[in-house]
């Protein structure tokens, strides 16, 4: 059994929300570096390289890459190994969102639903805990913002859909989100399982790397038909044309119901930020 206090995790989630915020993961600057060597369209290559120049002066600055700081969903893998003391998990977790957002002056953009009330610390927080073996502990933080949260959509479809029928939808989604999202956009999409299953999976899906290929060949041979078909809509750069609406599509998939076919579509602007905490 491994002991892990909770103050350490408070610490690292601390860390881990302020660097998120300030810092573009490599993956993420290497798509748009691509992107922009191979975008059509003159003033697309340009807000390109201004998102890259953006992100550049937030790690020099230690200053937000957005205004828009996002409310903090974490994947947690736990191992059944391991012990926490010193206190409660979940208090642990948010209090380094509360600590996190106010030491790095980020904005609070968590409210009540109906009068908007703001909650003054980023809190509550979305959590996801899966527990695995071994003695391990890992935290994915993810700010994700509003903008591109909005532009999601859930589709319970028929099963004679079938691909098809999902790519159709999906492209329509993003026809219908146009500048919204702030593309160029990373797509993560769930597949199966059922209603609230399918929407973890497409969030779940963004935290895969740029670059890398699914697991799955044929999976892998869908992400790059969709990623495709999405790109020819010629949404581009802020929505303002161009050959790069989105920079990736990303797909988890798992078995569902006989009679029916979940599909989600989680959008994440070219802003794509989050941390994998290890213990």
């Amino acid at each position: 059994m491994r002991k892990i206090h909770v103050q350490n995790i408070t610490d690292a989630v601390k860390d881990a929300v302020m660097n998120a915020n300030f810092e573009l993961n490599e993956d993420i600057l290497k798509a748009l570096r691509d992107a922009k060597e191979k975008e059509v369209s003159a003033l697309g290559r340009d807000i390109l390289m201004k998102f890259i120049e953006n992100a550049a002066i937030a790690k020099k600055e230690k200053i937000p890459l957005c205004q828009d700081t996002g409310l903090v969903v974490m994947f947690v893998e736990m191992g059944q190994d391991v012990m926490l003391v010193g206190g409660d998990f979940y208090t642990a977790l948010e209090e380094g969102v509360r600590q996190g957002y106010r030491e790095g002056f980020l904005r609070k953009s968590v409210c009540h639903p109906f009068t908007r009330k703001n909650t003054g610390d980023n809190t509550p927080v979305i959590i996801h805990l899966d527990v695995v073996p071994g003695n391990d502990l890992k935290i994915w933080v993810m700010p994700k913002g509003g903008g591109s949260e909005n532009m999601s959509r859930l589709f319970m479809l028929s099963p004679s859909a079938g691909w098809d029928g999902v790519k159709e939808r999906i492209v329509q989604a993003i026809v219908d989100a146009g500048p919204n999202p702030c593309p160029p956009t990373i797509l993560g999409v769930g597949i199966g399982g059922n209603f609230e299953q399918c929407a973890i999976l497409s969030k779940r899906a963004l935290l895969r790397p740029l670059g890398t290929s699914n697991p799955d060949p044929e999976i892998d041979s869908m992400e790059q038909e969709l990623l495709e078909a999405v790109n020819k809509i010629g949404v581009g750069p802020q929505g303002l044309g161009g050959s790069t609406t989105s920079l990736a599509a990303h797909i988890l998939m798992m078995p569902c119901h006989i009679a029916s076919l979940p599909v989600a579509l989680n959008i994440q602007c070219h802003s794509s930020r989050h941390v994998r905490i290890d213990f």
